[in-house]
């Protein structure tokens, strides 16, 4: 439903995939072999496997996540693969551990909308990306006002419902932060994939599929709705 194949599941083996994504960022990432790739919020490490084996032994990943029992987990998991190429950090998403100006793409699966601080998100994102680096993202974005009863409800926080912010301050998010050729597309069978986490949340909520390229340079002013703290 996530857009995965069986080759993709057999693949990466038992461990890594643990079925909290909404959808697949590797399936819009066009990576290349030699690439540097970080993974936001990589968990158990799936997606970053991924990855791994498109880039080939020329390339990199990075996952990055905020949990140490999940670091500790993938990290397992890559000596289980002998996945060479792939290193996990602890740390925040609105806080890369990660140099600048070091990464050709950025995936992320599901994990943004949970930040409380997605402009710092984005921010990070265009610092660490390459000149003409790219985002490739499955996340969930609102399409229409989230009812104050869902906003308020710990489990559909952490359902990736209440913590999504409306597809147009998305789009404002990425400019002020920098991005350039912004793409956000609701995936074909989000209505699906929202209902199987809560019946009916597809009236205010979508998966969908976020592209954008790094700019030369980050705008020093936006006024534009989102773009300021």
């Amino acid at each position: 439903m996530l857009g995965y194949s069986e080759v993709d599941l057999a693949a990466v083996g038992d461990g890594a995939d643990l079925g909290l994504g909404c959808g697949n960022p590797n399936a819009i990432a066009s990576l290349r072999p030699g690439e540097t790739v970080l993974d936001l919020g990589s968990g158990g490490g799936f997606d970053s496997f991924l990855a791994a084996r498109a880039v080939g032994p020329t390339g990199r990943v990075i996952g990055v996540d905020m949990t140490p029992e999940m670091v500790t987990r993938a990290r397992t998991n890559a000596r289980k693969l002998e996945a060479k190429n792939v290193d996990f950090r602890l740390g925040e998403i609105e806080h890369l551990p990660v140099a600048d100006g070091t990464v050709d793409v950025i995936l992320s699966n599901c994990v943004i909308n949970l930040s409380p601080e997605k402009s710092a998100v984005f921010n990070e994102a265009f610092r660490v990306l390459r000149v003409g680096g790219r985002l490739a993202i499955s996340d969930v974005v609102a399409i229409a006002p989230i009812p104050p009863e869902l906003r308020t409800q710990a489990a559909a926080l952490a359902g990736c419902i209440s913590g999504a912010a409306h597809i147009d301050d998305v789009r404002a998010m990425l400019t002020a932060a920098g991005f350039k050729s912004i793409v956000i597309k609701i995936s074909p069978n989000s209505a699906q994939i929202v209902d199987s986490w809560m019946e009916g949340a597809n009236r205010f909520i979508a998966s969908a599929t976020i592209e954008a390229r790094r700019g030369a340079e980050k705008p020093e002013s936006c006024c534009e709705p989102g773009c300021c703290p």
